[in-house]
């Protein structure tokens, strides 16, 4: 079973893969002739009420296999506003071959006819919301008709991932369905066909381009909308906990916050004056300092533990306390990973470690990333929480789902890379469930060193990577 947001995420991570969305919509069009031609025989007429986006394209390609058939294609709308590419060259094929073409320009001159099966190609699973004209007639029209309907996807008006309508929806007796079904679909009183149409399953397993579709910044955001951030570490170190709300800067997050002790807090705001510091007492962190982080966090989207922080006796003390009673969500890394096995805690976790740490931790890591990937998954499961286990494939696993990242490079070994890492997971966290958050962070932080390395080869420093940490990850919605 796959969301909506997703398959349009896989989707473009086959176009990247090699397999572009022309041959997709080609599949697609014919696993709807197919299901077409064992609901009505050879010589029945066919009704195609087409969208103008992919949904409709897939549509176009079905009525050119079903040439022993009497098809009509009504296209909702002009055909020069048809939204892609390929669904347009698909509507110039079926006009070259003097298709029987309509234009629904006005709705209420829609005349369906009295076809023995509809094809329901308006509105495809990335539309939400009640249906407007002209598809609302359309829908009307195919609802009081005495056709069977078969729809592309999912029926029209209804939201493929709840199955529920806002108002009127196509009512359909067969859906087909793409690559999974929906979860939607398990609510409707149809039959559903899921047809293969030659994604790979790479397209899934492997983080790609398609994976940032999953960020949107609304065009009337404010300040905080979308993240704010509260980094804890310090002490031994400046740099990591500098570098950590940096990259969470780049990754889209409004506000990232660094707390750390006062002796070294000069120094980190010295990074960057657009880090807000706050300081507390001593030279590491300590138990008598949770209440007040806790205080604190508790106004944060996201808290990232760990960079910079130390090893100190009384820091992992502290470190257990803070993460048994919090309950928000925490990014940990560095040396504040090797407390999560003792804990119990209601907080969500996304814990950050190489593979030396994973051992650390009590987890099994193996030579072969494939191998590797089922390990992840165990013990993630049986932490309770999401791992981003770093190597040169990084794998991510919530216990349930995994992806493995393939960007990044030998020189992404240098210091303070995973500092970047953690706090662009942490950032994304801030707008994105666990998984899907450190999916996208290991993606770009890994394609930012690989920016860095054609400029710079395995000679690279973590300013490197963070200079081209992908500037807008959260695009404009």
């Amino acid at each position: 079973m796959i969301t909506s947001r997703r398959m349009a995420a896989v989707d473009v991570n086959a176009e990247a893969l090699g397999v572009p969305r022309k041959q997709l919509m080609e599949s697609s069009g014919n696993a709807v002739a197919r299901v077409a031609r064992e609901l009505v025989e050879p010589g029945a007429s066919i009704a195609i009420v087409a969208g103008r986006g992919n949904n409709g394209g897939d549509a176009l390609v079905t009525a050119r296999f079903l040439k022993s058939y009497d098809v009509t294609v009504h296209l909702l709308g002009r055909p020069e506003t048809i939204s892609t590419t390929i669904a347009r060259e698909n509507w110039d094929a079926l006009v070259a071959v003097e298709s029987n073409l309509q234009t629904v320009t006005d709705s209420s001159k829609f005349d369906l006819g009295a076809p023995d099966l509809v094809i329901d190609a308006m509105l495809g699973t990335g539309v939400t919301g009640a249906l407007r004209e002209p598809e609302a007639t359309a829908a009307r029209a195919i609802n009081d008709s005495d056709a069977l309907v078969l729809s592309v996807d999912v029926p029209s008006g209804v939201d493929a991932d709840t199955g529920d309508a806002e108002g009127l929806a196509v009512e359909a007796d067969h859906v087909v369905t793409f690559h999974d079904t929906k979860p939607g679909l398990e609510a409707l009183a149809c039959d559903v066909t899921v047809a293969d149409i030659g994604i790979p399953q790479a397209a899934e397993l492997f983080t790609g381009p398609g994976d940032l579709l999953e960020l949107h910044r609304h065009a009337q955001s404010h300040k905080g909308d979308h993240g704010d951030l509260l980094i804890i570490g310090g002490g031994p170190y400046t740099g990591a906990p500098a570098l950590a709300a940096q990259a969470a800067l780049r990754a889209g997050a409004d506000l990232a916050r660094v707390a750390c002790p006062e002796h070294v807090a000069r120094e980190v705001q010295g990074y960057s004056e657009n880090l807000i510091v706050r300081e507390f007492s001593g030279d590491h962190l300590a138990p008598e300092h949770v209440s007040d982080l806790l205080d604190y966090a508790a106004d944060r989207d996201v808290v990232v533990f760990g960079p910079g922080l130390g090893d100190h006796e009384d820091s992992l003390a502290a470190v257990r306390q803070f993460l048994t009673e919090f309950d928000g969500t925490a990014v940990v890394d560095a040396d504040a990973l090797q407390v999560v096995p003792d804990i119990d805690t209601e907080a969500t976790l996304i814990c950050t470690p190489h593979q030396g740490e994973l051992q650390k931790m009590g987890g099994t890591t193996a030579s072969d990333w494939r191998e590797r990937t089922d390990l992840v998954r165990e013990f993630a499961a049986d932490l309770g929480h999401t791992l981003l286990v770093k190597g040169a494939s990084d794998v991510i696993s919530d216990g349930n789902e995994i992806r493995v990242n393939r960007t990044g490079n030998p020189g992404m070994t240098v210091g303070g890379t995973g500092d970047v890492l953690a706090g662009a997971t942490g950032a994304l966290a801030c707008v994105l469930p666990p998984l899907d958050a450190a999916a996208v962070a290991a993606y770009a932080n890994g394609r930012a060193g690989d920016l860095a390395a054609d400029e710079f080869g395995n000679g690279l420093v973590a300013t490197d990577v963070l200079k081209r940490l992908p500037v807008g990850l959260v695009g404009e919605e």
